[in-house]
C-alpha cells in the first residue's frame, strides 16, 4: 500500500492515540479471560476454536451493516481478508492447544514472543520503515519468556513450543491486518476473517476421526462458556482492536497485548491454583515482559513526533 506523510494537529493526534491505546487495553482486559475460558471449556482445542468462530460469525450475520460491507468489497480484497482469517484460525488453534498442553498462564505468556516476529514482519508486510528499537524491545522479551519456560515442569514444555507457534501466527495476521484494515468496515473484516477461519476448521474437523457427529452440540456447561468467549472475548475485542489498529502500529498493539498473561495469571491463580505449578523464575520472566510493555511508549514519546498516514488516512 503506498504511503504518504501528512501533517496532523498535535493535540488531535495525541487525543486520537490516547483513545486508540485505551481501546486496546480494554481489548487486552477482555482477552485476559480467553485462556481462563479455554481451561474451563472441556472441548479439545480444534472443537473449541471452530465453535467459537462459528458463534461469532452467526452473530455478525444478523447485522445488515455486515452484508452491505460484503457487497461493496472487491474479490481481491475478500481473498486477502480470507487469507488473514486462515492465520487467525491457526493462531487460536495453537493457542488453545498450548493452554491444554501446559496451562492458562503459560499459554497466555507465550504470546509475548509475538513482538519479536512483528518487529520484522510489520515493516515488510505493512510497508513502513523498520525500527531498530522495536526489534531490541522484542528481543528483550525473550529472556522473560525463557524464564517462564524454565519455571514450569518439563511435561509442560511442549505446550510452550506450541505457544510460540501461536505467537508467530498472531504476529503474521496482525501485520497483514495493519496493511488492510483501512479498506473495509471493521465488522465486515471480522466477519470475513472469522468466517473463513470457521469454514477451514469445520472442514478439518469433518475430515479427521471424530467421536460422534461433527455437528453434535457441546454440553450445557461448555455452551455457556463458549457464548461468553465468542461474544464478550472475541467479537467485541477483535472488532474494536481493528478500529484501534488504524491509529497504532501492529507492534504497539501486540506489545500492549503482552499484558494479557498478567490478567490471565491473576485469574488463574484463584480459579485453578496454578501457582503450585509455577516458581519464582516464572514470575521474574513475567516482570521482564511487563517491563518491555512499559518501556516502548516511553521510547516512542522521545522519538521526533511525526504522524504518518496511508492513503486511506490511517495514523501509523
Amino acid at each position: 500500500m503506498p504511503m504518504s506523510s501528512t501533517l496532523v494537529a498535535p493535540a488531535d493526534s495525541k487525543r486520537t492515540l490516547r483513545i486508540a491505546q485505551s481501546q486496546i487495553h480494554f481489548c487486552v482486559l477482555l482477552w485476559g479471560f480467553t485462556a481462563i475460558l479455554g481451561k474451563l471449556i472441556s472441548l479439545p482445542a480444534l472443537d473449541l476454536v471452530r465453535w467459537r468462530m462459528l458463534i461469532v460469525v452467526i452473530a455478525l450475520s444478523l447485522a445488515p451493516k455486515v452484508w452491505r460491507g460484503l457487497r461493496a468489497i472487491s474479490l481481491r480484497l475478500l481473498l486477502a481478508y480470507a487469507l488473514v482469517g486462515l492465520f487467525v484460525s491457526l493462531h487460536w488453534l495453537a493457542f488453545y492447544a498450548s493452554v491444554k498442553l501446559a496451562n492458562a498462564s503459560v499459554g497466555a505468556t507465550c504470546i509475548a514472543i509475538a513482538p519479536v516476529f512483528l518487529a520484522v514482519l510489520e515493516p515488510w508486510l505493512a510497508r513502513r520503515k523498520f525500527r531498530w528499537h522495536e526489534l531490541w524491545i522484542g528481543i528483550g522479551v525473550v529472556p522473560g519468556v525463557a524464564l517462564v519456560v524454565g519455571g514450569i515442569p518439563a511435561e509442560m514444555r511442549f505446550g510452550v513450543l506450541v505457544g510460540v507457534v501461536s505467537a508467530f501466527f498472531c504476529a503474521l495476521f496482525s501485520a497483514l491486518n495493519k496493511r488492510l484494515v483501512e479498506q473495509a468496515d471493521p465488522f465486515t473484516v471480522t466477519a470475513i476473517e472469522l468466517g473463513t477461519g470457521a469454514l477451514i476448521l469445520w472442514l478439518i474437523a469433518g475430515a479427521i476421526p471424530h467421536e460422534g457427529s461433527v455437528f453434535d452440540l457441546p454440553n450445557q456447561h461448555d455452551s455457556f462458556f463458549l457464548l461468553v468467549l465468542a461474544i464478550a472475548c472475541t467479537l467485541v475485542p477483535f472488532t474494536l482492536s481493528l478500529v484501534a489498529l488504524r491509529h497504532l502500529s501492529a507492534f504497539a498493539v501486540e506489545l500492549a497485548v503482552n499484558l494479557e498473561p498478567v490478567y490471565a495469571i491473576l485469574l488463574a491463580i484463584p480459579l485453578f491454583g496454578e501457582q503450585r505449578d509455577l516458581d519464582l523464575a516464572f514470575y521474574l520472566g513475567v516482570a521482564i515482559i511487563i517491563g518491555a510493555v512499559l518501556v516502548h511508549p516511553v521510547l516512542e514519546r522521545r522519538r521526533p513526533h511525526k504522524v504518518e498516514t496511508n492513503v486511506a488516512g490511517a495514523v501509523d
